[in-house]
């Protein structure tokens, strides 16, 4: 009996180890620290439309070109930065310059298979070297989301909707590209860095 009892003790006490160590891993993961209040902040800021944006976002007063797509939708480049982890970041604004609310088209997203499973996104976007006769595309995580903004789907009359994608980097010499995004009118930008 005595066996029984010590084998049935053993198992509630690494019963309760288990119990506790799963508390305390999930409330380690809980977050709830006010870590997650301020990317609420500065995103809830970004979406404002804030006409003054800061130096470290990377974006120009001026646009570096205008790109007209359907419907009255307006793109406007405000930078193209070339980083050192071998990419560049193409940042604006995606606006809404009609008078009616806008469906953004679906072409927007390109027909790759990978890239429309992953729903709404700017991932037909591509940069055109004529230089080196190259055509870069939107790069992707190790789950084939494109990186780019994705999510959206229409954009109220006036509103505007801060936009980014990320390219391979071309050559440090071809510093002259020519951005492209089906159903808008292509543009010619310069990357800086």
């Amino acid at each position: 009996m005595s066996m029984r009892f010590t084998t049935k003790a053993r198992r509630g006490m690494v019963s309760l180890t288990v119990a506790a160590a799963l508390c305390v891993c999930v409330a380690g993961c809980g977050g709830g620290g006010d870590d997650d209040k301020e990317p609420k902040v500065s995103a809830s800021a970004s979406k404002d439309g804030g006409s003054d944006p800061s130096a470290q976002e990377g974006q120009a007063d001026e646009p570096l070109v205008e790109l007209r797509g359907t419907d009255g939708l307006l793109l406007q480049i405000t930078s193209a930065q070339r980083d050192s982890g071998g990419f560049v970041t193409i940042s604006g604004s995606l606006k809404n310059d009609g008078a009616k609310r806008i469906t953004v088209p679906a072409a927007v997203r390109g027909n790759e298979t990978e890239i429309l499973r992953h729903g709404m996104s700017l991932g037909g976007a591509t940069l055109v070297d004529s230089k080196d006769k190259k055509r870069y595309y939107v790069l992707r995580d190790t789950d084939g989301r494109p990186l780019t903004t994705t999510g959206f789907s229409s954009i109220k009359p006036g509103e505007s909707l801060a936009v980014f994608v990320q390219f391979p980097a071309p050559p440090a010499d071809a510093s002259e590209v020519t951005f492209q995004l089906p159903t808008f009118a292509s543009g010619t930008i310069q990357i800086s860095g």
